[in-house]
């Protein structure tokens, strides 16, 4: 596990849904960790989640299938770093000194994360720091994780594309447009629905799409959890 191995170390994950968290948690499971806890914002109104618009019970869904529990705080964004320290501190509580958190290359971000954490009497680790964007996407497709984008930047990428699952030839589309791989600009957010980390895929029908400042999203509403075959 990056910036300090321990095998079988307690963690909890920052967890947007989205594609950084999935692989970033991976490789901290790879490296020895137990995840005991995924961490998640949501919108005031705890319907959905903060960052990527997802659906509370897709959240749920997806920790069902990760096979761990899940604690969310509710929050505007004027009271976002004092939410999240909260729920921080309540894992530290139960043990976990130790947060994994999917940032790539965003030096602001990742002091805000690692002050934060900190702050509530815990350490933030990055595995995928510093890694190549357009390397970890190829990784992403590689493990087998199924990325479906759920919110596109207006004027940036198609809404067509929402709904569809991240492959080869879309970040083909992504590199000729000249779009992020990874979307560490805004202009694409994702909700991953199956890989290593799952006992089993996470299905989803597709819902409203709306337009909410200059981005477009659509609403995956979860189905019960598909066991996998032998």
């Amino acid at each position: 596990m990056p910036d300090g191995d321990e095998d079988n170390r307690p963690i909890y994950c920052s967890w947007s849904g989205g594609k950084d968290s999935a692989l970033a948690l991976h490789h901290a499971i790879q490296g020895g960790a137990r995840l005991e806890l995924l961490v998640t914002m949501l919108t005031e109104g705890g319907v959905r989640s903060r960052s990527h618009g997802l659906r509370r019970e897709l959240l749920e869904t997806q920790a069902r299938a990760i096979g761990a529990p899940i604690a969310f705080a509710a929050t505007t964004w004027d009271d976002y770093e004092e939410a999240l320290t909260g729920e921080l501190v309540e894992a530290g509580r139960r043990g976990l000194r130790t947060g994994v958190f999917g940032d790539i290359d965003i030096e602001s971000h990742r002091e805000w994360v690692e002050r934060v954490a900190a702050a509530a009497g815990t350490e933030a680790v990055h595995p995928l720091w510093q890694r190549d964007r357009a390397e970890l996407m190829r990784e992403v497709l590689a493990l087998g994780f199924r990325a479906v984008l759920v919110a596109v930047r207006d004027g940036v990428l198609p809404s067509s594309l929402l709904g569809e699952t991240i492959d080869a030839a879309m970040l083909g589309e992504f590199e000729r447009a000249g779009v992020d791989l990874a979307g560490e600009n805004g202009e694409f957010h994702t909700c991953v629905v199956d890989g290593p980390i799952f006992s089993a895929p996470v299905e989803v029908e597709p819902g409203e799409v709306i337009l909410r400042d200059g981005v477009w999203f659509i609403d995956l509403v979860p189905r019960d959890l598909v066991p996998r075959g032998d």
